[in-house]
């Protein structure tokens, strides 16, 4: 759990914190399909929570198909973990900064040629 982040965020409840550094940690790689997950009480004992907390941020994802449970061994990441994850994100991204963006943009009577030189040009920066 060398990974763990010494603290937690007081903006969102811990299990949802929790599904999430998971998650973050199977997008980036620290975390591959088939590899074995922190267990609730690793997590439990980490962040000095109850391991019920730790162990709904975890079901949180197995009812998403991002990890899964082998008896008596531990929770291991789906081999479709990180399509999964990816795709949750990129709809989150699209509902959280695309439509207020495009809302805007049309308020503003910003046209789609601007908008998007706008995007050519900060993607450009970027490299």
């Amino acid at each position: 759990m060398s990974n763990l982040t010494d603290r937690l965020r007081d903006d969102r409840p811990i299990f949802q914190q929790i599904a999430e550094f998971i998650e973050t940690s199977i997008v980036s790689g620290d975390l591959e399909k088939e590899e074995q997950i922190p267990s609730t009480n690793e997590f439990a004992k980490h962040y000095q929570i109850n391991p019920a907390t730790a162990a709904k941020g975890i079901n949180l994802l197995v009812d998403q198909g991002i990890i899964y449970k082998k008896r008596g061994v531990g929770m291991f990441v789906t081999g479709s973990a990180k399509t999964i994850i990816l795709q949750k994100r990129k709809d989150r991204f699209y509902d959280q900064y695309v439509k207020p963006l495009l809302q805007e943009a049309q308020r503003i009577e910003l046209t789609e040629t601007q908008l998007t030189n706008w995007i050519k040009e900060g993607l450009k920066n970027e490299d």
